[in-house]
């Protein structure tokens, strides 16, 4: 029918910070917006690092990452990560495990073929980000940029994973001529390129999610009577029931009051 679809998504976070500022500024005097939060506070990771974070912001499939050995974000680019591993794409690839060990130090860092440093360096030789794929198939398959494109939308169709297989010997051609990749290890650069089919995100994607996680949290840690009444009005937000994450901010006392 070539009709246009667009995903228009809603995130009841959001407006729970705002109400959190609100509450804030009404009953503390304190103005604070996104931009104005302070940056890296060691006692918000810290309080990341524990089970007792329920109320904080994640995507759906992160809300598992407690569940993997080796979570404990120290920095907000941790936090990106975080958010971009536990998608389908990166677990279908298999580099959930191999990245906590990484991180761990229980595993050394290694990379599919010596060309792919430069470009998956930053997350240890695994690949997360959509933009790392573009890259990877320039540097490896010695695409150009209009090729590179062609493979991001091809993960972004809805028969993406029909269109990756399509571009296999075309991938395989470039790999063999670029740099001789062959047998086993492009099997392994095709096989990293064809997880994203099944759902990456793009980093400019994580770092917007990565923000909201940071900034939930350092509300939950500083004003936490006002982070709970926000959450209470902000609801029904799709996760976290009440029941869950309420017992952890029970006992702050406040004169903000939830006005539903």
């Amino acid at each position: 029918m070539n009709l246009v679809k667009f995903d228009l998504l809603g995130l009841g976070m959001l407006a729970a910070l705002h109400g959190s500022f609100d509450l804030v500024r009404e009953f503390h005097g304190t103005d604070w917006t996104l931009a104005t939060l302070p940056k890296e506070e060691a006692e918000v990771y810290d309080m990341l690092c524990r089970p007792t974070r329920s109320g904080c912001s994640r995507s759906s499939p992160a809300r598992r990452w407690p569940r993997c050995p080796g979570s404990k974000p120290r920095c907000f680019y941790d936090l990106v990560l975080e958010i971009a591993l536990i998608r389908p794409g990166p677990i279908q690839g298999g580099s959930v495990h191999p990245f906590i060990r990484r991180r761990a130090g229980k595993e050394p860092i290694r990379y599919p073929h010596p060309s792919l440093e430069n470009c998956l360096r930053r997350t240890l030789g695994v690949p997360m980000f959509q933009e790392q794929l573009m890259q990877m198939v320039v540097d490896a398959a010695g695409c150009t940029p209009t090729q590179a494109d062609r493979v991001r939308r091809a993960v972004g169709s809805k028969r993406s994973a029909d269109q990756i297989d399509a571009l296999r010997a075309e991938l395989y051609a470039g790999m063999a001529a670029t740099h001789g990749i062959s047998g086993a290890t492009a099997d392994e650069i095709f096989n990293l390129i064809a997880a994203f089919a099944n759902f990456g995100f793009a980093e400019s994607h994580s770092i917007s999610f990565a923000l909201l996680v940071y900034a939930s949290s350092w509300l939950k840690l500083r004003y936490p009577a006002a982070f709970c009444a926000a959450l209470l009005n902000a609801q029904p937000m799709g996760f976290y029931s009440r029941s869950r994450w309420l017992p952890t901010l029970a006992g702050t006392g406040s004169r903000c009051a939830a006005r539903t």
